[in-house]
């Protein structure tokens, strides 16, 4: 047990480090991403010592219950896919600028309008696609305005790592943590509206007392001119996608499921336009480009620290952990340790291990809701917490902004700790309800 354990451990770790020492490895013309390889590794050394087996791993990725971790991966991806599309036909950028030009030249009516755009878009697509998309286009905007970014980045970052939590599909944590419970996307939804109204009602309120005296300044710049190529694709994507959401939240009353429905949603969009390009003759490049942004090393990275909790959960590990943290004040014990367990190992690895410690455990359903804010509030407190944070550190950096890893903790601990509070009081009210 102390060797999986051990290795387990190493694993996480070393994903940090990799990531945040050398996030991307650039291999000829391709940059590679660097935080799956360890964990990878990790799981590779478990197989290799006769730890776990190949037949109990095979077992496990093949089980037809919620936990399998292809049908999240599946369901995961094909909602990015979508998603990036959306980002590659120019919508997400076209609907910022339509927002920073009504703002006029008042910041602190610009801030009100991003918040609440990135809030509304994050919902309907997904938490680190928006972050990776309006990023760049925010740095541009305050340079051409000569006005401070950091208040526009941090809530453009904690809008959408807050109202990522009202929909299952908003970040691949609520996926995996959901779903291997059993929780279908109402049911989802009806506890997790009120914490989300909570919480992102507290975080803009929070932030905006945080900024207000650099808000004030008047906005001198101007923003740009853009123009959507591929209007058809546009309309067509935005309509897969509306009937996507619908179908997945009807999904359990039709008994069909939801990996099911956003994969035949991709597929659909696949065949639509590569009909579109044959039709005009000319390379469908917005399918292309949309394929190659894809995070496909998601699906090495999650099978990998599947591989690693299918080892603590033969081990009983799991089992040990979920009688330390108990079954009584569920909501608060579980959205505090998982927030401090996502800025130790990462939200994605913290989500896979949580599951098979609610799974075994008999925790209330509150705990798994509990889970799940804590995997979305803690990627704000610092940048190790989510992906996202380590990436957006990043896309700053190359935009010449000086936002440092104590900066983010400073941001990080004033917001979350407010935003989290209120998210756990909003879910204590719904849970009560329920």
């Amino acid at each position: 047990m102390i060797y999986v354990i051990v290795i387990s451990a190493l694993s996480c770790f070393g994903m940090i480090a990799i990531t945040l020492l050398k996030p991307k490895l650039k291999i000829k013309k391709f940059m590679v991403s660097t935080y799956w390889l360890i964990p990878l590794l990790g799981a590779l050394i478990l197989m290799a010592c006769l730890l776990i087996s190949p037949k109990e791993i095979f077992s496990g990725l093949t089980a037809s219950t919620a936990i399998n971790p292809i049908k999240i991966l599946v369901l995961f991806l094909s909602m990015t896919v979508l998603s990036i599309f959306l980002d590659e036909t120019g919508f997400f950028k076209w609907l910022a600028n339509a927002v920073l030009k009504k703002a006029g030249s008042g910041q602190i009516k610009l801030f009100t309008a991003l918040y609440v755009t990135v809030s509304l878009v994050t919902i309907f697509t997904s938490n680190d696609i928006v972050i990776l998309t309006f990023t760049p286009f925010i740095c541009y905007f305050a340079k051409n305005a000569k006005v401070d970014p950091i208040p526009y980045l941090v809530s453009c970052f904690v809008a959408a790592n807050t109202c990522s939590m009202l929909l299952i599909i908003g970040n691949p944590t609520n996926i995996y943590l959901a779903t291997s419970s059993g929780i279908d996307f109402v049911q989802y939804l009806k506890v997790m509206a009120l914490p989300t109204l909570f919480a992102a009602v507290t975080a803009y309120v929070v932030m905006f007392l945080l900024f207000r005296k650099t808000l004030k300044t008047p906005i001198s710049g101007t923003a740009e001119k853009i123009s959507i190529e591929q209007k058809p694709l546009l309309f067509i994507t935005l309509g897969l996608l509306a009937v996507t959401t619908v179908l997945l939240v009807i999904s359990s009353y039709i008994n069909i499921e939801m990996w099911l429905i956003a994969c035949v949603s991709v597929g659909a969009l696949i065949i639509i336009v590569l009909a579109f390009a044959l039709i005009k003759r000319e390379k469908p490049k917005e399918l292309g480009q949309t394929l190659a942004r894809t995070p496909w090393e998601l699906v090495p990275f999650v099978i990998a620290m599947f591989i690693m909790v299918l080892a603590l959960d033969k081990y009983e590990v799991t089992m040990k952990l979920g009688n330390l943290l108990g079954t009584r004040n569920t909501i608060i014990i579980f959205g505090i340790v998982s927030v401090l367990f996502a800025n130790l190992v990462n939200n994605i690895p913290m989500s896979v291990l949580f599951t098979s410690i609610l799974l075994s455990s008999s925790v209330p359903a509150s705990g798994v809701f509990a889970t799940i804010i804590g995997s979305n509030i803690g990627a704000f407190l610092t940048p190790v917490g989510a992906l996202a944070g380590i990436m957006w550190l990043s896309i700053l950096k190359k935009n010449n902004i000086n936002f440092s890893f104590l900066s983010f903790l400073k941001y990080g601990i004033i917001i979350a700790v407010p935003v989290l509070a209120a998210a756990l009081g909003g879910l204590a009210i719904s849970s009560a309800w329920a």
